[in-house]
């Protein structure tokens, strides 16, 4: 089966040849399976935002190649309609609102593919849904009335009415509340129960390594590790070099394992965290 993001030996300058010459991306390489949730993690300058922007056509691959949905990111006309596969998210979405109501910015993306009004209504109102909001309250109201958390939930709701194959999110949880990042992580997870691809870049670890499948590791416009969740888990030397701190609940279930007790150390949600504490205590 195709993989729905392949990446192969990738390269990206900005501005080459000139005084400002930025080698962004260094030969990167990796795939992602259809339905899979990537995580990608690194420091400001590492190359996360450049190379999400190629996942959806903004921009095209210097050398290498980007597969997206069986569509070669190089070819111009192809690379354009990539927005109707993939949706991104930018890491303040709500600066990007430009509409004179709450429906008209969620219904925007739907109309320019061409559906009927009443599906475009649909889409607006299960989107809205989606991002914690009450269509029959927020539809009327003007974006720019609304408070920072809740226009990015309505830019949110924008690019999930879309239906796309695959929703990236350029660090997403920045500057929001704990409210705000839980609904963040609860659509992620219902796109997962839908088997749909997700990619999210973030400097924090702990937020989403219970939900993650795959997790790459930035640096300096390398990709320094990419792998399952429980590969990082087990790669002591990644997780010190590069302070990726773990939740406090894996933490002390690899500390009680380095203290000979039989526990399995591959959990990462709370709840299974508690369940095989309470196993080790029976």
């Amino acid at each position: 089966m195709p993989k729905i993001i392949d990446v192969k030996e990738l390269d990206f300058i900005y501005m080459p040849g000139s005084p400002y010459e930025q080698n962004a991306l260094k030969n990167i390489s990796f795939s992602l399976d259809e339905g899979e949730f990537l995580g990608i993690f690194g420091p400001n300058g590492s190359g996360k935002s450049t190379l999400v922007q190629l996942f959806n056509g903004l921009l095209s691959p210097g050398r290498g190649t980007v597969t997206v949905c069986d569509t070669d990111t190089a070819d111009k006309k192809l690379r354009q309609q990539l927005w109707k596969k993939v949706s991104l998210v930018f890491q303040y979405p709500e600066q990007q609102i430009f509409q004179i109501s709450v429906y008209d910015e969620v219904a925007y993306g739907p109309r320019n593919l061409g559906i009927s009004e009443t599906e475009v209504r649909q889409r607006v109102y299960l989107a809205l849904e989606q991002v914690g909001l009450i269509p029959e309250e927020t539809i009327g109201v003007t974006p720019i009335s609304l408070s920072g958390g809740m226009r990015r939930r309505v830019a949110i709701a924008g690019m999930l009415a879309l239906n796309p194959e695959i929703l990236v999110m350029d660090e997403p949880m920045a500057g929001l509340d704990p409210i705000g990042r839980k609904l963040i992580l609860d659509i992620i997870n219902n796109r997962k129960e839908h088997k749909l691809t997700s990619v999210m870049t973030s400097h924090n670890l702990k937020e989403i390594i219970a939900i993650a499948d795959k997790i790459a590791i930035m640096d300096s416009g390398c990709l320094v590790f990419f792998g399952a969740v429980s590969e990082l888990l087990e790669n002591n030397n990644i997780l010190a070099k590069y302070r990726l701190e773990l939740p406090d609940h894996i933490q002390l279930l690899s500390a009680l394992a380095e203290r000979g007790l039989k526990v399995n150390t591959n959990i990462r949600s709370l709840n299974e965290a508690a369940l095989e504490i309470l196993r080790l205590l029976a």
